[in-house]
Formats: structure tokens, C-alpha cells, sequence
């Protein structure tokens, strides 16, 4: 789960309150002119810490994010060769969105590994069945004893970005046997390859939330991410094959459908109750007055995938 949104969000998360409707007493064209008090947050990479909101509420996270385009499941099995009995791990798997997909396409034995002991409840619960070759592992992936050489596939759902990703890779390579691949992808809520007036509209409400200097993820930006990303894969030493393929596609969300995914994101679920209220009152109000109720918001799916040694 990564933040990835306006001003550059790709994460996971989630908490009923304040959702799926408007505070009460509020409407179009009736907001607070100011956020309620609290320090401006420093609009930094995710910390750990952060990740631990998204168990809150499992349930209104899953119903708040959005699937991965069917095009990452096609480079999964025909690229990475995912089908019936392929040995797989994934690293936090949160509520199971891409894990069903796995599960759908044969990965088997499947661990997962989440150290959020509420979210593992949930996938426990909610799966329509666990199969015989799912076993989870509720702890850090820092901390889980993966046996060496004996996976045929890793991969992390919009979850890599929360470790420490050179050490993580070194560990990814050890677990796949030669010849297995590690895939990893993000869902960016804003294509900062392309316009989004929805994401421009909001920014005057993200200063006032946070703080002068707040913006979108730029392009150059973007691209440094790229390259950093890229550079980690190829300094482990043990992939081959590496790749990054950029994924556009976009989605039309009507207002309480934008209130809640927005709401899911950790920079949100961490305000207080008052300043996440009137955020979403907020956005509520920009999609109303500015979008007619509805936006069509720009996604970029990022894969990078590679063939272990």
C-alpha cells in the first residue's frame, strides 16, 4: 500500500469515519474557510508508522480503493510466468485486492505476508474460500524466514514503497529460485504524465492543510523516481531482465465515490477527526461546484518486474 494521490499519492487505507457522505450540515458551497487547528504536516516520503492506519477499518478500505488494470495480471502470466502451482509470496497483501487476482490465476503455495494483524483477520474472513497453500505470516516481511531459492514469484501491490527497498530487494532474491521473477506495481491516483484539472483544482485546499510548498508529483519527479527505482533493482546484482512499464488508463468517480478513496489515504486517515472532516468537505465541495459532481481522474499504474539470476 504507497501514497500515491495529488499531491502525489500511491497508498493503502482506510477508515469509515467521515465517509461515505458529507459531515452533517454541510453542503455545496457551505465549508469551513479554514481547516480546524493543527500543526501542517511535512509532506514527506511515508514513514512505517503510517501504515499501521489502514487496519482501522478494513472493511471501508476495500470498498474505497480501486482494482489494478487487468494489464498487470497479463504481464504476471505471460511474462512472469504465473499459473496453476506457481510457489508466490506477496508482500503486504492488505485487504486482498490483488491477492484474489493470484488466487484466480493458480499462484499456489501462496504466502502472504502482512504485518497487520486486523488486516490479516479481514482476508482470512472475506476470502470466499482459503485454499490449501495459503498460509499467512503476520509480522514484517524484515522479520519473515522466507526458505532460499523456493519461489517461483514475489510481488508487492502497492506495499513496496514502506521498507527499506535495497535491503528488501536483497531478501526478494533470495527467496526466488533462479529463473523467478519479482514483480512490483503502484496505483498513482493522479498521472503526473498528464493533465488532471480536478488535481489542480484541489491544491489550494492541500496548502491550507498543510502548508506552503504543496503541489503535485511533477514529471521530473516522476522520472527520478524512475531511475531510482531502476538503479535499486540493478545494484542487488542478482536480476536480469529488469523492466518498467507504465500502465495510463483512467476512471470516473462520482463525489462521495472520490470522498471515500481519498479518505483511505494515510495522509488523511492521520489528521484529526476535525481536519479530516473538513478535507473531505472540501473535496466534496471542489467536485461539486467545480466538476458537476463527477471526475474523471487519471491513473498511472507502475510495474517494474525481474528475472532473478
Amino acid at each position: 500500500m504507497t501514497d500515491q494521490t495529488c499531491p502525489g499519492h500511491a497508498d493503502g487505507g482506510g477508515e469509515r469515519q467521515g465517509l461515505p457522505s458529507r459531515p452533517p450540515g454541510t453542503g455545496v458551497g457551505t465549508t469551513r474557510d479554514s481547516p480546524p487547528p493543527g500543526k501542517p504536516r511535512s509532506r514527506k516520503g511515508p514513514s512505517r508508522g503510517r501504515s499501521r492506519v489502514f487496519g482501522r477499518d478494513p472493511e471501508a478500505y476495500h470498498r474505497a480503493r480501486l482494482p489494478y488494470p487487468e494489464r498487470v495480471y497479463q504481464v504476471l502470466v505471460r511474462r512472469c510466468g504465473l499459473r496453476p502451482g506457481t510457489a508466490t509470496f506477496e508482500i503486504g497483501p492488505g485487504t486482498g485486492i490483488a491477492t484474489r487476482e493470484l488466487l484466480q490465476r493458480g499462484a499456489s503455495p501462496l504466502a502472504l505476508i502482512e504485518p497487520d494483524r486486523r488486516l490479516v483477520r479481514f482476508l482470512r474472513s472475506t476470502l470466499v474460500r482459503v485454499p490449501t497453500g495459503v498460509s499467512f505470516f503476520p509480522k514484517p516481511f524484515e522479520e519473515v524466514v522466507l526458505p532460499p531459492g523456493s519461489f517461483d514469484l514475489g510481488v508487492a501491490a502497492t506495499s513496496f514503497h514502506w521498507l527499506p527497498e535495497r535491503g528488501a530487494l536483497r531478501k526478494v532474491a533470495r527467496a526466488l529460485r533462479p529463473g523467478g521473477w519479482w514483480a512490483a506495481w503502484d496505483n498513482f491516483h493522479g498521472d503526473p504524465f498528464r493533465p488532471s484539472p480536478f488535481h489542480d483544482a484541489l491544491q489550494p485546499v492541500y496548502r491550507q492543510l498543510h502548508g506552503p510548498g504543496t503541489k503535485r508529483t511533477s514529471r521530473a519527479q516522476a522520472e527520478a523516481d524512475r531511475r531510482a527505482r531502476l538503479a535499486a533493482l540493478r545494484s542487488v546484482g542478482a536480476f536480469h531482465r529488469i523492466a518498467r512499464e507504465d500502465i495510463h488508463w483512467s476512471v470516473e468517480l462520482p463525489v462521495l465515490r472520490l470522498q471515500a478513496l481519498w479518505g483511505s489515504f494515510s495522509d488523511i486517515l492521520t489528521l484529526s477527526p476535525g481536519r479530516r472532516r473538513w478535507f473531505l468537505t472540501e473535496l466534496g465541495r471542489v467536485v461539486d461546484e467545480q466538476f458537476s459532481g463527477t471526475v474523471r481522474l487519471p491513473m498511472l499504474t507502475t510495474l517494474y518486474t525481474a528475472c532473478r539470476r
